[in-house]
């Protein structure tokens, strides 16, 4: 499972860099979830080859992470405002204590590590 959502995400990033035949493949096997004998079946190539395929697809969207590193920054980013979340959930509970300016401090801070990521 963790396989195919790392798939999906790196697909959602960088998938228009595949050419349409290669585009609409993966999408059979990451998005829509066909198996390999059934892309062959529909798309007249062997199963063998829609399995190469796939590494290939596979291996030019890890490339693409491995230099660009869009993926890496979404989930940092996403990381960051669950912590937000988190933070605003305790200002909602100590808004009358003492620690409400530091809880404050604390998510200004991670609002500006979230922005420097982009």
């Amino acid at each position: 499972m963790e396989k195919i959502v790392r798939q999906s995400m790196l697909y959602d990033f960088y998938g228009e860099l595949l050419t349409e035949h290669q585009k609409s493949i993966y999408e059979d096997v990451v998005i829509n979830d066909l198996s390999y004998s059934e892309i062959a079946n529909l798309n007249g190539i062997s199963r063998q080859g829609v399995y190469d395929l796939i590494k290939r697809c596979d291996k030019i969207l890890e490339d693409y992470e491995s230099r660009l590193r869009l993926v890496e920054r979404f989930e940092t980013a996403r990381e960051k405002i669950a912590g937000m979340r988190d933070t605003i959930a305790e200002l909602k509970k100590e808004e009358n204590s003492a620690e409400y300016e530091s809880l404050l401090a604390r998510m200004d801070a991670m609002m500006v590590d979230l922005l420097e990521q982009f």
